[in-house]
């Protein structure tokens, strides 16, 4: 068993991850490809969840995964330690963008219904008559055009994110506390039997 190679593995997994949310979150900011004003854009978007949780709080860790597992560091119990602790602020990140996309996703996009005024018209929705279990009302958004399946694809992919960021970084968690206890890989001893 090698904790290194599992904190190698998730460290180059959680980089595209991050890169994904990062894009993800600044397409939210330009709703169907438009250029809005800043008044017109959906507010939960200013959390900067993709790009400062699931993407540089993410980022970190990822770095120090892969410098934890690296080749030739199989008592590298001080680097397993600090990638424990920097995977929770991984967690954290992916944790903060999983709340903040969710609600992004719940509370819809601030749009024109129609007379020139941007407004959210689905913030105070019952779950049961929410937008995203009845497709009929998103005609009540006139623009930007597509806005509510803009929203709904990219609040969506930064929750999935989110939460697979979460969930590799308490696996890394569990790695490198048994990397820290045992050393970075624990190999088999080979028995010379050659002699009997």
């Amino acid at each position: 068993m090698c904790t290194g190679k599992c904190s190698r593995c998730i460290g180059v997994t959680l980089f595209p991850l991050a890169a994904c949310a990062i894009v993800s979150n600044i397409l939210l900011y330009f709703p169907n490809g438009q250029v809005l004003q800043l008044s017109e854009i959906t507010d939960l978007v200013w959390f900067f969840q993709g790009i400062l949780g699931a993407g540089i709080l993410v980022i970190l860790p990822a770095f120090m995964m892969l410098g934890a597992g690296g080749a030739g560091c199989c008592a590298n119990r001080c680097g397993m330690l600090l990638s424990v602790l920097l995977a929770l602020l991984g967690f954290a990140g992916g944790v903060y963008c999983a709340v903040f996309s969710s609600m992004g996703l719940i509370g819809g996009p601030l749009c024109d219904t129609g007379d020139g005024e941007y407004l959210y018209p689905f913030r105070n929705n019952t779950l049961e008559y929410n937008y995203l279990f009845n497709q009929t009302t998103w005609s009540i958004c006139k623009e930007p055009e597509n806005i509510i399946l803009w929203n709904i694809v990219l609040f969506s992919v930064l929750l999935a994110i989110g939460v697979i960021e979460a969930i590799l970084c308490l696996i890394q968690v569990t790695n490198g506390l048994i990397g820290f206890v045992c050393g970075t890989c624990m190999r088999r001893r080979k028995t010379n039997i050659s002699g009997m």
